[in-house]
């Protein structure tokens, strides 16, 4: 069978027995699950059978521990007793019992597995437990029986936009403004309104699935199934959610399939007294950076753990697809680490771990049976050529990789060109870089920027200002070219940076501190870990010329329904630092030069016409010095080359968008 990756990119033909393998591991591995008929979404329900479930007459509890030797049940209602609960080995590795009285467990039960590995009793955690809570006075954590009334969904029909997405990915602890963790109800009712008043249509949230470092931003997770009890019940979880899809928001779960916590009595690892129940033994289960377990994707039972853990997240919460975080790290036996991927035999060889590439694709086509307009996107830095290209034409089947060389391009050049050098040709070539017909997600930074130790966009540019100059009144250098620039990047890698675009929360404003969870070196403070949004809403400071940049820029292209060609250069100075270029309908023209100003500037356009400026970062409304008109209506006609030109003024440190005026009529 052909498939069309090889017509989308004749240079993967020398690795066409790679693809084809590909393809092969995936087709055996779904028949070896669910035959040639059966769905992976009726396979993936390990989480209405394992945990614990209502009865006619009271409860069931199952547990999978094939290495167990014997498994108990103990909590509240044994009065923490090891050893009077027992459950029947019923084949499998699956532990069973079956508990008579609807009040012989209740909704809040602390419950505890105990494991009989030969002579040693493991105390652990149930695998499918759905609520996990700590003890505050001594830091352990605990399974909860969680019988809460079910939610009733009010916009159970909501369906999510494949396209365009503007994705505000997001932290639920750290979102609100008073020192603490914040909930899932001050998200719904403070932030919400904050990202539809922006124009975000989708959010991404991180560090739901439960995790016992708080400081791990989410990323070491030990409960796969339960939603993070530090900020409140799953029931508020779902009305978050379901409020979100009231306000046409789609809602993406940053979901963490590529390791997990290393910890025995609060996570996976070892629950049967074994490793391999679920990780690699040796070396190849230990993640040399992360300090955490990798998960063995051969073994048909750890695949039905985590297909099944995503159709939970989506029927039983209603997420709307994906952001599988570490995606790189998966699919390399050295996980990426100090790999420069410079040619595509760099993806095809025995470090390609094939086993994560087929559970990849098991995890796209099982989402796509639940929910076809669900949406996943890939955290992969190697660019795996199919990563984003359909099953069926041999890709892996996510929507979208994250353009993770966008935001390592802005640092490099903010790090090491004064302003005057910046290369243009190397900024366009980033930004529009791409593997044939796979989409992209935009991005200036990320979340790990915001961290301590690393700065975010703006903390580069301002640095130590920022504490001392954002207000109206001062006319600081630093702070004007901060500001400036923080457009500029933005409005460039929004617009040729991919097929859609991911901001994290308070960059859009220029949040001026860095992220630092509690902890003994700061004396377990929360005063960095939370989003100061008063800055953004005080009319005497400057942080709002930056969220309402951010705002018009989403609001133009939504207008324009952006996104669905490619970009076109139109004309890129090099020397005078300038890039043209023309995407769905709109003309760009960004002057990245520090000093220059061009009057009576050429400016290339698609035909001719008349055009108008559409927005323009030197606006005053947007801390600009208003230096662009935004009433003059501009007149191209060809010059004798053929070309559509008209002149215009294009200041320093400036970005102008201009949309033709159309004629009465036309469409």
């Amino acid at each position: 069978m052909k498939y069309k990756i090889f017509d989308y990119d004749p240079a993967l033909l020398p690795y066409e027995q790679d693809i084809l393998q590909r393809m092969e591991n995936y087709k055996q591995k779904k028949r070896e699950l669910v035959g040639t008929r059966g769905r992976l979404c009726d396979f993936a329900n390990g989480h209405e059978y394992f945990g614990f479930h209502r009865t006619a007459d009271g409860w069931v509890y199952r547990e999978w521990a094939p290495a167990a030797d014997a498994v108990y049940l103990t909590g509240d209602m044994v009065d923490w007793r090891w050893l009077d609960w027992k459950l029947e080995a019923i084949g499998n590795g699956i532990f069973e019992i079956r508990i008579q009285g609807h009040n012989a467990l209740w909704n809040g039960c602390h419950v505890k597995t105990i494991v009989q590995k030969g002579d040693r009793y493991l105390e652990r955690i149930p695998l499918y437990i759905r609520r996990v809570e700590q003890d505050k006075s001594n830091g352990s954590w605990c399974g909860i029986v969680w019988d809460e009334p079910n939610y009733i969904w009010k916009h159970s029909d909501f369906a999510a936009k494949k396209e365009p997405v503007y994705i505000y990915e997001c932290h639920i602890g750290m979102a609100q403004e008073r020192e603490g963790i914040g909930s899932y109800t001050e998200f719904r009712e403070k932030i919400l309104p904050r990202i539809q008043s922006l124009g975000y249509n989708t959010i991404q949230i991180m560090a739901i699935m439960e995790h016992p470092y708080y400081g791990s931003f989410g990323y070491q997770v030990s409960s796969f199934f339960a939603a993070c009890s530090r900020y409140g019940t799953p029931n508020e979880l779902k009305e978050l959610i379901d409020t979100a899809h009231g306000m046409g928001i789609s809602v993406l779960l940053d979901v963490v399939h590529s390791h997990a916590v290393k910890n025995t009595a609060e996570g996976l690892n070892e629950f049967d007294g074994t490793t391999y129940q679920f990780f690699h033994e040796g070396a190849r289960g230990d993640h040399p950076a992360w300090g955490t377990k990798l998960f063995n994707y051969h073994k048909n039972e750890v695949i039905h753990f985590l297909l099944s853990n995503l159709k939970y997240w989506m029927t039983e919460f209603h997420f709307d697809g994906f952001r599988f975080d570490g995606v790189t790290s998966m699919i390399y036996h050295n996980h990426g680490l100090g790999e420069a991927f410079t040619d595509y035999s760099k993806y095809f060889s025995l470090n390609t771990d094939t086993e994560a590439i087929t559970y990849l694709q098991l995890a796209n086509a099982m989402i796509r049976e639940v929910n076809p307009q669900a949406v996943t996107i890939a955290e992969d830095m190697s660019a795996m050529p199919g990563m984003c290209l359909p099953i069926r034409e041999g890709g892996i089947g996510f929507d979208y990789r994250l353009s993770m060389g966008n935001p390592d391009m802005w640092i490099k050049i903010l790090k090491e060109q004064p302003d005057e050098t910046w290369n243009m040709w190397q900024i366009w070539g980033e930004l529009t870089s791409r593997r044939p017909m796979e989409k992209y997600i935009g991005y200036v930074e990320s979340h790990d920027q915001a961290l301590v130790g690393d700065k975010t966009l703006i903390f580069r540019l301002c640095d130590s200002k920022m504490y001392t100059d954002m207000c109206k009144s001062s006319n600081d250098p630093i702070i004007e070219r901060g500001i400036a620039l923080h457009k500029l990047i933005r409005m460039i890698t929004m617009t040729l940076g991919g097929e859609g675009y991911l901001n994290f929360m308070g960059n859009e404003f220029g949040h001026p501190e860095w992220i630092d969870f509690p902890r003994e070196g700061n004396g377990w403070s929360y005063f960095y870990c939370r989003r100061q949004w008063h800055l953004a809403d005080d009319p005497n400071l400057k942080y709002g010329y930056l969220q309402a940049f951010d705002r018009e820029m989403i609001a133009l292209l939504q207008s324009q329904r952006f996104f669905r060609n490619p970009p076109r250069c139109l004309f890129l100075d090099a020397e005078k630092q300038v890039i043209v270029y023309a995407r769905d309908g709109l003309v760009f023209a960004i002057n990245f030069s520090p000093k220059n100003s061009y009057e009576g500037y050429y400016l290339p356009v698609l035909s001719s016409g008349q055009y108008s400026v559409a927005l323009s970062s030197d606006s005053e409304v947007f801390g600009g010095a208003g230096r662009v008109s935004e009433s003059y209506v501009y007149r191209a006609k060809k010059d004798v080359d053929g070309v559509s030109k008209f002149q215009i003024y294009l200041p320093a440190r400036c970005g102008i968008c201009l949309k033709k005026i159309k004629n009465k009529g036309q469409k």
